[in-house]
């Protein structure tokens, strides 16, 4: 199994993040990269015990979301001379379990040319039926609008292939709109999304979390809808300029 590098995105983490990081050293892992995007300062001995773990700690001075989080790791691992062929995207705050991310590992065997999904399983989980109700509502969404069926489309779990850190590095999104604007590009640039069902959907209502999980639905909807007339207004910009010329 190829080696990957693990990004984590991190706000203010519980301490169980270093134990995560412990058992995730036993992995097929290569390197693991902690952004700390603007934690408050009590959380400092906690991005030292990482970095005692051999981690690579990023350091951003306040909070600038998620997708710019994100963008932080792809572009030192883009720049780095770590071998690793592929990234993979975890949550911070106990979301994915370590089986969940062995199995997206796993995966890669098979779906190494495209983005990976760690599709939760919302059946049976601490999501309130609303949650899951309006996570089937943005699935649907997502097909009408760009014709890809995707049973989670804001899964934090990822796996990336190095290949394509240079143009997730240009797409648009500071917060948890990155996850959605991901997917929409990579659809427009025919790269392949493939889903492998994982575990349980896991809600940390007393983490301070809202961070990594998106937990306001209304705004997913909402940015499936601003990727899609953003499509139509772009495509309207390129009719406008032919017929003018």
């Amino acid at each position: 199994m190829e080696k990957a590098i693990v990004l984590i995105p991190a706000l203010n983490p519980l301490p169980t993040i270093v134990h995560f990081v412990e058992k995730l050293k036993m992995l097929a892992i290569e390197k693991i990269i902690i952004i700390n995007d603007g934690s408050d300062v009590k959380y400092n001995e906690i991005f030292k015990q990482l970095l005692k773990q051999d981690c690579i700690v990023l350091t951003h001075e306040r909070n600038i979301g998620k997708g710019q989080a994100l963008k932080t790791g792809m572009a030192y691992i883009a720049k780095s001379s770590l071998h690793a062929k592929g990234v993979i995207i975890v949550g911070a705050h106990g979301q994915h379990s370590i089986l969940d991310i062995e199995q997206i590992l796993a995966s890669t065997k098979i779906f190494s040319d495209g983005i990976v999904l760690g599709i939760r399983d919302f059946k049976g989980s601490d999501y309130p039926l609303i949650s899951q109700l309006h996570n089937r509502a943005s699935s649907m969404l997502f097909e009408l609008f760009f014709h890809k069926r995707l049973l989670d489309t804001q899964t934090g779990l990822r796996y990336i292939p190095r290949v394509h850190l240079s143009w997730l590095l240009k797409v648009k999104g500071e917060s948890f709109r990155y996850d959605t604007n991901m997917l929409v590009e990579a659809i427009k640039r025919k790269i392949p999304l493939y889903e492998v069902p994982i575990g349980h959907a896991k809600l940390r209502k007393n983490a301070i979390l809202y961070y990594d999980e998106v937990t306001n639905h209304a705004q997913v909807l909402q940015q499936i809808w601003i990727n899609f007339f953003h499509k139509d207004d772009s495509m309207n910009e390129t009719f406008s300029k032919r017929k003018r010329k």
